[in-house]
């Protein structure tokens, strides 16, 4: 018996055999193998413990007899010792291998900025007539030249560095071949070309057909030296040092074998499907004197290049910083916990790492205090995300392939997503700009604009989904499978199978698919109720702490007493 036969389910599968018909739905639904159907006995029994909680098999049962709960025979947890944990150890020693994760970390911080906003203003010079002046995002990244100097004429020497040039202030982030495919990594190539920014290749070395790219790419040199020679070196118009990954701090990039295919191997310059795992230092780097030969070395190797260094966001970053300002390296990369990784041990992405906005903030204040700003440029490394934007987007093209994209109620709804999704933003935005220094030297954000946020965000998003549930339609859940759109199994008197009926009954406006219409659909389920959106409208109900506790503040933050007196004087009252 395996030691996870012998540990535990996680869940239990509830059956009220009085209600349940037999149908098969639940077997034709769940992805995962649980429900079977035993002819002897005509029963429907359910494997435990191949069962995820993806509620699949509860939201399409007609009868609604389906039920699951966390298992009541499972080890008691500790605060030491989780469910989880144990599960995690268990699998290890049956595997005899590393539980491997990614897509970054799974602790749930606080998503301090949902959206970025831009203002020209702030990036750029103000212009005296915004009207008719143009304004614009561009910014630079690089050194500065530590003094002004002269020639024996007087004249201006120019000994500035090299600077990128981005027309909007946004890169994309380090993602490697091979963790990534290669369209996906042409697509970020063309992307950064076309707006004018840049990408970065990540440890995993670039492909010879994307060199062509190289005005806008990022080239990366990590501790495993994967894919690093003279003319990747040279292709690059930057050159990125990563010391370390804030998804997985301390730890190495680690891509499993069986992702190492003919063409990348050949990239990163290692055997057909072995491991790509580098070492945790780079074994050339000791110390601070060690870097700043590092960052010669790729500037003789490329001298008109920009050399960075990704700096893990910790404590202790903004000490390390200062040493990198002064190793001559041209800006600093600070890379937050909620950055992706290919593949990372699940105990360092589930326990390590913090906010890139705590590191950024180290970082300034040790570089100002050291009087080394000024040197350096800083960049910041995470994830700018919102689920709600691709929510709308989603529904509104199920609207329009339902073919009712024109009606009043449809449109007054897609309104209302808008609405609510804008409003969130503007309550993150107000209460960061109505906020005030304090006596300490702090900021201080608005604590009451701040409690209506999060008030807010508890409400909100579970409206939003609601909303999109309501537009798609009840075909979100009951919907065939894709399996039954493509079988060929004959069930029509003519000759029709399971598939040419679905594609049948189940099409809708001329131009537009059954599949695309089916793809939607299930693209809106997953976002709001399926297994990807890990209980979207459940956190989203919880995850911004106690309703009550946010109502609490705002009655303190109020001022109500202040409200009734203007009352009074209005009245007349006093």
């Amino acid at each position: 018996m395996s030691l996870m036969t012998a540990y535990a389910s996680r869940f239990e599968v509830l059956r009220d055999t009085e209600k349940c018909i037999s149908c098969g739905r639940c077997i034709q639904e769940c992805a995962h193998g649980v429900h079977q159907f035993y002819k002897d006995t005509k029963k429907l029994t359910a494997d435990e413990k191949r069962c995820v909680n993806c509620y699949r098999c509860v939201a399409t049962c007609p009868t609604q007899a389906l039920k699951i709960i966390q298992n009541r025979q499972a080890i008691n947890a500790s605060s030491n010792w989780s469910v989880n944990n144990r599960r995690e150890i268990y699998l290890q020693a049956e595997s005899g291998g590393v539980l491997l994760s990614g897509m970054g970390t799974v602790k749930n911080y606080p998503l301090y900025w949902d959206k970025l906003l831009i203002n020209a203003a702030q990036v750029t010079n103000p212009s005296i007539d915004p009207l008719r002046e143009p304004m614009e995002t561009r910014t630079y990244l690089g050194r500065s030249a530590v003094e002004v100097q002269r020639d024996a004429r007087g004249q201006l020497v120019n000994n500035l560095p090299t600077h990128l040039t981005l027309e909007t202030p946004i890169l994309f982030a380090a993602m490697s071949y091979g963790a990534i495919s290669y369209p996906c990594h042409q697509a970020l190539a063309q992307a950064a070309t076309q707006l004018g920014i840049f990408y970065n290749t990540g440890e995993g070395g670039l492909h010879r057909d994307l060199y062509q790219y190289g005005p806008h790419t990022i080239v990366q040199v990590a501790s495993g030296r994967f894919g690093v020679h003279r003319q990747y070196l040279e292709t690059g118009a930057a050159v990125e040092i990563k010391m370390g990954q804030g998804a997985k701090p301390g730890i190495g990039g680690h891509l499993p074998g069986a992702k190492i295919t003919e063409d990348v191997a050949q990239t990163r310059m290692i055997p057909v499907g072995t491991d790509a795992i580098s070492p945790a230092p780079h074994h050339d780097i000791y110390s601070i004197e060690d870097l700043a030969q590092l960052i010669h070395d790729l500037k003789c190797a490329n001298d008109h290049a920009d050399i960075s260094v990704k700096l893990v966001s910790e404590t202790g970053v903004g000490t390390v910083a200062a040493g990198v300002a002064k190793a001559k390296a041209d800006h600093i990369v600070i890379s937050g916990h909620d950055g992706g990784t290919g593949a990372s041990p699940v105990s360092s992405v589930k326990h390590t790492g913090s906010a890139w906005e705590l590191g950024l903030s180290e970082t300034q204040q040790t570089l100002v205090l050291n009087h080394l700003r000024d040197r350096v440029t800083v960049q910041v490394d995470g994830q700018i995300k919102t689920g709600r934007d691709v929510v709308i987007g989603a529904t509104a093209l199920a609207a329009e392939y339902n073919g009712v994209e024109k009606a009043s109620a449809v449109k007054d709804k897609l309104i209302e997503m808008t609405h609510l999704n804008e409003t969130l933003y503007c309550c993150g935005i107000a209460c960061s700009s109505q906020g005030f220094k304090t006596k300490a030297g702090n900021y201080q954000i608005d604590l009451l604009l701040a409690n209506v946020c999060k008030q807010n965000v508890t409400r909100f998003p579970y409206e939003i989904v609601r909303l999109a549930e309501d537009i798609a339609g009840g075909l979100v859940v009951t919907m065939p499978s894709q399996k039954d759109f493509h079988s060929d199994t004959v069930v029509g008197r003519n000759g029709e199978t399971i598939g040419d009926i679905c594609n049948k009954f189940f099409a809708t406006r001329e131009g537009v698919s059954t599949e695309d219409r089916q793809r939607i659909l299930r693209f809106i389920e997953n976002l709001c109720l399926g297994a990807a959106a890990v209980g979207y409208r459940t956190e989203s109900m919880h995850g911004a702490g106690s309703p009550q506790a946010q109502r609490i503040m705002i009655a303190r933050q109020g001022n109500l007493q202040a409200k009734k007196q203007m009352a009074k004087e209005i009245a007349g009252i006093e």
